[in-house]
Formats: structure tokens, sequence, C-alpha cells
């Protein structure tokens, strides 16, 4: 029989669902004391004094950049290679986006481009931690430093700034490091993904971090993402359940974007679990770069003297091959039963955003990158004997390109 290996399956085990089964008993299943205890342990987990958990990483970022007053007039960098979400809420929050192409044979922003695009406009700079490995930030801090006469705040907030902001897109990266830093406290924000393909879900979700920021009050701080994700109103459903204590006001019409304790009874259980989820990612991709370093590939390395991966996804580039050879190898491992991904295709190469004036030609690099990326499956479900299999069945598929 075929062995049928999945791209990304959740790991859910019995722990969880009970969990989950005693939120649904204890007659709480929105945002309540469950909701509350994850935001404080990620909080813990990522060395900051405050956590904000909502249902997605795009509400993440949104409401970022909503706090900080980002709107029209303002312009925001990030990156061509990502997934639409790190874009998409600069068009909802009404600013433009900025797009940079990848440095040559990498999957990050080119950094020289990143400063040359930096106007008085700028405010924000979202770097993407793509696969799970944090972007260099010790440049992407040098940049915004340098180019502090050029930052005009419009409010308080930006102004305890006094530069442009790093909103960390780290989507793919909870549990990373960068040079002795864990995740969550390296960008002044930081927005992680809780999304059922995740390392850590909660089905749906996600979680802001941010780092002390001199002259804000982090409780104040915390109080306007907890109104801008409940519809500006002054009071959640817990604080009301109160005896005595219905009354509320809508501060401003806002959004309904807020984590629920059935996803955080979830989060929970796999935030303790996530010690052994990291080392066993670990394991895998060890594997995989002993198994393939011979052949003629190139793969993101995950772990270095300056940075340790989540092991989010495994990304390998068909050395000298194009599109059409890269879709066909998709197809053969996918008759071997593997299953496989891309990540990412440029947004330039997207109807939504060619109508909005962007042009792939104008991208080389991240289309270099992309013409010949395959990601193989890695998720905890794996046993080594379906790595190896992965691992055999790679080779033959290359072999008959």
């Amino acid at each position: 029989m075929m062995n049928i290996i999945k791209f990304s399956p959740p790991d859910i085990t019995e722990e969880e669902i009970k969990e989950v089964t005693k939120s649904m008993k204890s007659g709480w299943i929105t945002t309540g004391p469950r909701t509350k205890e994850f935001e404080k342990k990620i909080a813990d987990y990522c060395k900051v004094d405050k956590a904000v958990c909502l249902n997605s990483a795009t509400a993440c970022m949104e409401l970022i950049l909503r706090v900080l007053g980002v709107g029209p007039g303002d312009e925001v960098i990030t990156s061509a290679y990502t997934y639409t979400a790190t874009c998409s809420v600069i068009y909802h929050v009404g600013a433009k986006p900025i797009l940079i192409d990848t440095q040559r044979d990498s999957f990050e922003m080119d950094y020289n481009l990143v400063e040359k695009a930096i106007t008085p406009r700028t405010k924000v700079i979202i770097p993407v931690d793509l696969a799970g490995k944090m972007c260099d930030y010790d440049k992407i801090f040098k940049i915004v430093n340098d180019k502090k006469e050029m930052f005009i705040a419009n409010n308080n907030l930006q102004k305890a700034f006094g530069r442009i902001i790093v909103l960390a897109d780290a989507a793919h990266s909870f549990g990373a490091r960068y040079k002795g830093s864990i995740c969550g406290s390296v960008a002044d924000f930081t927005s992680f993904s809780f999304h059922a393909v995740k390392n850590l879900t909660t089905a749906e979700g996600g979680a802001i971090t941010w780092k002390n920021i001199k002259k804000i009050n982090n409780e104040e701080l915390y109080k306007q993402f907890m109104l801008w994700s409940l519809h500006g109103q002054s009071k959640d459903a817990l604080a009301k359940t109160q005896i005595g204590n219905f009354e509320y006001d809508i501060i401003y019409p806002a959004y309904k974007c807020n984590m629920t304790d059935i996803m955080a009874a979830i989060g929970l259980v796999q935030l303790k679990r996530y010690p052994e989820i990291l080392n066993r990612r670990k394991e895998i991709i060890k594997m995989y770069d002993e198994g393939l370093k011979d052949e003629k590939v190139d793969i993101l390395k995950h772990f270095s003297k300056d940075y340790t991966s989540s092991g989010h996804l495994y990304l390998v580039r068909l050395i000298g091959k194009n599109e059409e050879d890269r879709n066909n190898f998709i197809k053969m491992m996918a008759e071997k039963g593997i299953s496989t991904n891309v990540h990412y295709k440029p947004l330039p190469m997207f109807t939504a955003y060619k109508n909005l004036g962007f042009n792939i030609l104008k991208f080389k690099n991240a289309f270099n990158m992309y013409k010949n990326e395959v990601t193989l499956p890695l998720h905890t479900l794996l046993t080594n004997e379906e790595v190896n299999y992965v691992i055999k069945t790679f080779k033959e598929c290359l072999k008959r390109l």
C-alpha cells in the first residue's frame, strides 16, 4: 500500500481534547479566563510584559497598525516574497504598501533596497520571518535608526519611538531565536499565527507581543488592543458578567477579532508541549539536511551561531530548474503519495497586486526564488520511516526531471 504523507496536519492529542471539553463544560467558551491565562503564558514564554491573543495573525498585524495610527498618506514597507496577509493589512488601514525584492538567492528582503525605499511617509517596516528563521534584525534596526531624521510622527505613540517602527510578521517563528533573544522580544511589535498548520495551533488564532516603549504604559496599550478587538466596547464579556456590572460604553466603532476560550484551551496544552514539538522538528530537519546534502539543491539553513529557527517549513530549491520542472516534480511526488507545497508565489504575480500596479519583472530575485522552490512535509506526526521515504522519493523524482 502506498504511503500517504500529508503536508501539515495538526498535532492534537487527548490532552488538548480534554482541555477543550473542560472549557465547554465550564460554561465559558468565548474570551474568558483561559484566554487571559494563555496571554500571560505567551508573554512569559516570549520574555515580555504583555501579550494579546486574537483570532488570527492577520488581525494582529492590522490592529498593530491601527493602534500605531497608520493610515492614509502613510507608507509601510514589506517583502514581495510573502503571503498576502502581510500586505493586505496595509491596504485595510488605507496606507500604501511598498514591496521590496529579495536579496539574490535569499528569501529575505534586500535591506539595501529597504533603506532606499524609506521616505518621510514611511511609518512601519514589516520583515517576514519565513519558515521560522528570523530576519537580520540588527541590520533592520540600524536602518531605521540611521533614518531617524526623516521620520515624522503623527501621534504620541509614534513620537515615543521617534523612528520607523519594526513590526515582525512572525507567523512562522514562534519559539525561534535571534542572537540569543527569543522571537517576540526582538522587533518593536511581533505578530504570531496559531493557525491549524502552524507549529503551535489554536485552530485559528494569533498573538501580539511588544517590547516596552519608553513613556508608554503597557496596561494602557493592552487596553487599546482590547478596545480595537471588541467593537470599541469599554468592558469585555468577562467583566460584564460581574453582578451589577452590565453598564459599558462604545469608545469608537471598532472590530470583532477576539480569541475564544475554546481556542485558548488548545493553545495552553500546545504551549506546554511546545519544547518537545520544537525538538522533534529539529530532528526531522537534521534528517532532511543529511539525506539531501549531496543533491543539486539549495536548502534554507535553519540553524547557525546567530539564529535558531522554529523549523516551521522545509524549503528546497531545485537548482537549474524552472517553474515547469518544479510543478512536474510536485506531481511526481504526489504520485508517490507525498504532499508538498510552494512558499511563496511572490505577491506581484497575483491578480490583486497586478491590478494595483505591481509587476513581477521588477522583482526578479523573488521570482527566481519562487520558480524552483518546493516545500517538503515537516510536522511532528511524521515518523522517521516516513521522513526517510520522503528523502528516497525526492532523490528518485529529481533524477527523473
